[in-house]
């Protein structure tokens, strides 16, 4: 990575950090736990990727960066509460993330839940703050719209219900690309679909273009994070690996092998 594209993903994480920062503070004593649990999880780190690529596409779509933040956050939020309810023992019971205990660990089950629950629904409602802010608040509800899509039934829920069944029997190419487009993809499209409703740009040949480029980066980080489960270190990643082995599911290693999976990769 060349230090000037370093530098303005860390200013564009800064940025959202501080935004996300401003939304979970802890409004009420009676509430603290859950704000606790939310801050956890949210301002655990990580990479910023997907409200970053919505502050970018919002950039090349020329749409200034105030109105594009909050549907960018909220996807991040989203992003969040996701991984929280996918650490929990029902789904891959997984005891870390980002170096640190998961939140279930943490906090017991029950608060993880509710915590994961908040982060959805403050998702929402720092959305729709977005769209009441604009000029024309219909491009902020096509832009919710795109986020309720990309994380429901249709998007990201509908991947992680193939890949709960992934572990009962051995899924095929074409569904393991299914799940890859939903589980992973989903959540990288919505940056791209938001900020382009939000520019008024859905149908131009840019958003097409900046869709693309989400539809590769969501296929390299499934590709990635397969290779990871099989090669990856728990003190470098942060989190447990192996955990597909364990559970028998059908991934791009499993399907191609390692060093398919590499050159698929690059």
């Amino acid at each position: 990575m060349n230090n000037r594209f370093s530098d303005v993903l860390h200013q564009k994480a800064d940025l959202i950090n501080a935004y996300l920062d401003s939304k979970v503070s802890q409004k009420d004593n009676l509430q603290g736990i859950v704000y606790e649990a939310m801050r956890y999880s949210l301002l655990a780190g990580g990479k910023r990727i997907r409200p970053v690529l919505a502050l970018a596409a919002g950039q090349v779509l020329g749409e200034q960066e105030a109105r594009i933040l909050p549907f960018a956050c909220a996807i991040e939020m989203i992003h969040t509460y996701s991984l929280i309810h996918d650490d929990l023992p029902a789904m891959d019971d997984d005891d870390y993330r980002r170096g640190r205990y998961s939140c279930h660990k943490k906090f017991g089950e029950a608060t993880a839940i509710l915590a994961g629950d908040a982060l959805l629904t403050m998702a929402f409602e720092i959305a729709a703050e977005g769209a009441l802010a604009l000029e024309d608040p219909k491009r902020g509800l096509r832009a919710i719209r795109h986020i309720a899509l990309s994380a429901g039934t249709e998007g990201m829920i509908g991947g992680q219900i193939v890949d709960l069944d992934a572990e009962t029997r051995a899924i095929s190419e074409s569904e393991l690309r299914y799940l890859c487009e939903r589980k992973t993809g989903a959540l990288l499209r919505a940056p791209v679909l938001a900020a382009a409703a939000v520019a008024g740009a859905e149908e131009t040949r840019s958003a097409a273009l900046l869709l693309e480029y989400a539809d590769t980066i969501g296929l390299a980080f499934q590709i990635k994070d397969d290779i990871l489960d099989v090669e990856g270190d728990i003190s470098v990643l942060g989190k447990a690996t192996g955990s597909d082995a364990k559970d028998g599911k059908t991934t791009f290693v499993t399907l191609y092998g390692i060093q398919r999976s590499k050159t698929l990769l690059e």
